[in-house]
């Protein structure tokens, strides 16, 4: 509970020997908060949640190779390494959340002021002239001087936890602020690593595409000598000049995915787009780190969305305290004490000390059913935050199924795609080889360099959808692991 006190006025300095007479006022104070009252700490609310033992897709020992704190090393590459932490110092969506928590941790210190008492001075001096009734003469008037020091004390007793309600309520916002920081955090390493992934997978493309270019125009040469010679006609020549031309189409695509992926990277880390280069490389000189989801029950410790998800709930939990408490009377403590002398030499002597000492109590009795409705809407955002809890979590799970399936099938699709390239790339050579010679059916030649030319490149993409299904189940689990803490004890005051 609160314990709300205003203390008022205060301006000049007591004396020392004036002190034990400030006693009745400290007391009134003290024991004001020791009256406050107490608020027990809520329980974890996923202990009615349904969390399995283990995932479908999971492997067999969860454990063996959960994500490191820095998991994004494991994909081998410097310049992925560097821009991840380019990222988190600069990113401005990361610093639009750590500004978040400013705010948050400012409006927590704005909820805690009431708990404690209030204390203010003041000082007036007043020059008053009155005139004698008894003549009428302006020279029968006389004048006056009056001084006056002292303090008001206020204290709001928080017998029913209102104000500490209120205070736990936004410190349980300042921790979902840190965790909503986090969050953003996870989300803009998840978004450079794709970011990464998807340029080189451009810049492969981009290779491949120029490649089976130069290879169609090799063909298309030969045809034409044999066309020269009476051995081709003018249908396949046509036929692999449209070959040709479409892989010089599918070049400007590319680009554009190439050099706007550039861009994305240098919003990513706060940097002009025209000032910001990538080198890049090939994603097969990469890695797939190998990782594995842990146990279930502890990804509810480790996914930052979960535990601001959780400490949205908790907020609200408080929210309704609050709300539930403010049905009850308030008692106001106030106190004021100072020194009042018309003559400012004897302003602090003995005789012009007073004091004054209230207790006040407020009950609402009719407020238009305000409290009331203040209740019923706390109680629904309440609601309201179970529900997104609960969601949280079994989107969690989801989320790590749902990536465990992928890297496991397109790891699966890679090497499958791998043997696709091999064995259409073996066919073209000897497609080409046959064409020298004047053995083959150009018709064949022709479907042998459209297998092989969509081959190479679905590889390229198949490749990057594996690298991203690995970056999506870093992503949910949470990014890297630390042992979870111990579940924090209830507050008890």
């Amino acid at each position: 509970m609160r314990d709300d006190v205003a203390f008022g006025p205060a301006v000049s300095a007591p004396k020392i020997g004036v002190m034990p007479r400030l006693a009745p006022l400290a007391a009134l104070i003290v024991i004001g908060m020791g009256l406050s009252g107490c608020i027990l700490g809520t329980e974890r609310p996923d202990a009615n949640l349904e969390v399995p033992a283990s995932y479908r897709a999971g492997p067999r020992a969860p454990d063996s190779a959960v994500p490191a704190l820095d998991w994004w090393r494991g994909f081998r590459s410097s310049e992925l390494t560097r821009l991840i932490e380019n990222a988190q110092a600069a990113n401005l969506d990361i610093a639009v959340a750590v500004a978040q928590i400013l705010q948050a941790d400012a409006q927590a210190g704005i909820a805690g002021a009431p708990l404690l008492p209030s204390l203010t001075g003041t000082g007036t001096a007043e020059r008053l002239r009155s005139a004698n009734s008894s003549s009428g003469s302006s020279a029968s008037s006389r004048s006056t001087s009056q001084f006056n020091a002292g303090l008001t004390a206020s204290y709001m007793i928080d017998f029913w936890g209102k104000n500490r309600a209120t205070l736990y309520a936004a410190e349980e916002n300042a921790t979902a602020a840190r965790y909503n920081r986090d969050v953003v955090a996870l989300t803009a390493t998840a978004t450079v690593a794709n970011t990464y992934f998807e340029l080189l997978t451009a810049q492969d493309r981009l290779r491949i595409a120029r490649r089976n270019a130069a290879s169609a125009e090799r063909i298309l040469t030969l045809i034409k000598q044999q066309f020269t010679a009476g051995t081709a006609s003018q249908l396949e020549v046509s036929q692999q000049e449209t070959l040709v031309a479409t892989q010089r189409a599918s070049i400007p695509p590319l680009e554009i995915t190439l050099r706007q992926n550039s861009a994305t990277l240098a919003l990513l880390v706060a940097r002009a787009p025209a000032k910001f280069t990538v080198g890049g490389g090939s994603l097969a000189s990469l890695a797939v780190p190998r990782v594995t989801p842990g146990i279930p029950s502890e990804l509810l410790r480790q996914r930052p969305d979960v535990m601001q998800a959780e400490a949205q709930l908790a907020a609200s939990n408080f929210s309704v305290e609050s709300a539930r408490a403010a049905f009850f009377p308030q008692i106001q403590l106030t106190a004021n004490t100072g020194f009042q002398s018309k003559a400012l030499s004897s302003l602090f002597g003995p005789g012009a000390w007073y004091y004054t000492l209230a207790a006040g109590l407020t009950q609402p009795i009719l407020d238009g059913n305000l409290l009331k409705s203040q209740l019923e809407q706390a109680q629904g955002a309440q609601l309201e935050n179970l529900q997104a809890y609960r969601k949280a979590v079994l989107s969690a799970f989801t989320d790590v199924e749902k990536a465990l399936i992928a890297l496991q099938q397109t790891s699966l699709q890679e090497r499958l795609q791998g043997e696709v390239v091999a064995s259409s790339r073996r066919a073209f050579e000897v497609a080409e080889a046959q064409l020298r010679g004047g053995t083959v059916n150009l018709v064949s030649v022709l479907q042998v360099q459209q297998t092989f030319f969509t081959a190479e490149d679905n590889l390229a993409q198949v490749r990057l959808t594996r690298f991203q299904a690995a970056t999506s189940l870093f992503q949910a689990l949470g990014g890297g692991w630390t042992r979870a803490p111990k579940p924090a004890a209830p507050r008890q005051f």
